[in-house]
């Protein structure tokens, strides 16, 4: 039973994450929205949710190690496996902007968590802990982004409504309706894998941990693969990239800021090493995105082998 429950589940976050951004993106492009600022924000944000949703049931039911694993494990599987499979089907287009702010942003952001959780490091302590005070300045650093994007949509809309004069007809109450049935469908699907993926984990002798950085982030980030491969294949490179620099920052910043200030974390010590993979990953991507201003077939191929020896290498630690 727990089997069936847990693929139903993986299908309502998926079904749910398509329906919501579906629904979302219409809506945005009628406000005249570039695409990477979609990706960025409203494809971000509908892809997160399955992060942001487990994330906070684990906390609460006090699977800390499912809470953190979940989002690391997230963003590792978003820079390595999903860049570099969408890389690999049509070569993602980096703009400036992109380069000179969102990734060192992600990094920046990444930093910041290792820095909040390394308390017996930093500390002596006895413990690593993200407590309400870290997830109330991981949620700060969150309000700067969210700052910086309504300034990027300030002049992006300005600068689409002068390309682009007509006013797209939308059918509101219908994609109204797709984004509410989308996070419900989220929301439930969610709850349903955090809580069966985890037995059934536990039951084979894994750790949380090894729970959220394996098949929980796999699971929760199946939205982020299917809508970056989606973009590629349909030639929207700035959709796919922004959605994974957007979801990364959304599920480090919002979700465990939300998380922490909800619950407090108890951080296991294996997990550092994991973060520290995260930021060396995010600093391969900014020198990717360097190169021609675009992610090509062959550093999409380096990156989907990365995620590859990642996981057998936690695996085999385990």
């Amino acid at each position: 039973m727990a089997y069936i429950l847990l693929i139903l589940g993986f299908v309502l976050l998926i079904k749910g994450a398509d329906l919501f951004v579906d629904g979302a993106s219409k809506i945005a492009r009628a406000f005249h929205v570039s695409p990477l600022l979609i990706g960025l924000t409203i494809v971000a944000f509908g892809t997160s949710s399955p992060e942001a949703t487990v994330s906070i049931i684990a906390a609460l039911e006090e699977n800390a190690g499912v809470a953190i694993g979940n989002v690391v494990g997230s963003n590792i599987l978003n820079i390595s496996l999903v860049v570099g499979v969408a890389a690999f089907i049509y070569p993602l287009k980096v703009e400036s902007e992109t380069i000179r702010k969102e990734i060192p942003f992600t990094l920046l952001a990444s930093v910041a968590l290792l820095i909040l959780i390394s308390d017996v490091q930093l500390q002596a302590v006895n413990e690593n802990l993200i407590t309400r005070g870290d997830g109330l300045i991981i949620l700060l650093l969150f309000s700067i982004f969210l700052y910086y994007i309504v300034e990027v949509a300030k002049n992006s809309r300005d600068k689409m409504k002068k390309e682009k004069k007509e006013q797209e007809s939308v059918s509101w109450g219908k994609y109204i309706l797709l984004t509410i049935g989308g996070l419900l469908g989220i929301i439930f699907g969610g709850e349903l894998v955090v809580r069966n993926a985890t037995d059934i984990a536990l039951s084979f002798g894994m750790s949380e941990t090894l729970v959220g950085l394996t098949i929980v982030a796999i699971g929760t980030s199946l939205p982020e693969l299917i809508t970056s491969i989606t973009a590629a294949i349909k030639k929207e490179s700035e959709i796919a990239l922004g959605n994974i620099v957007g979801s990364n920052i959304f599920n480090i910043l919002f979700v465990l800021g939300t998380t922490a200030v909800i619950h407090p974390l108890v951080v296991n010590s294996k997990i550092i090493l994991d973060i520290l993979i995260m930021i060396a990953l995010t600093g391969v991507l900014l020198i990717f995105s360097r190169t021609n201003f675009k992610v090509g077939k062959i550093e999409g191929g380096i990156l989907v082998i990365a995620y590859i020896l990642y996981m057998i290498f936690i695996i085999l630690r385990n």
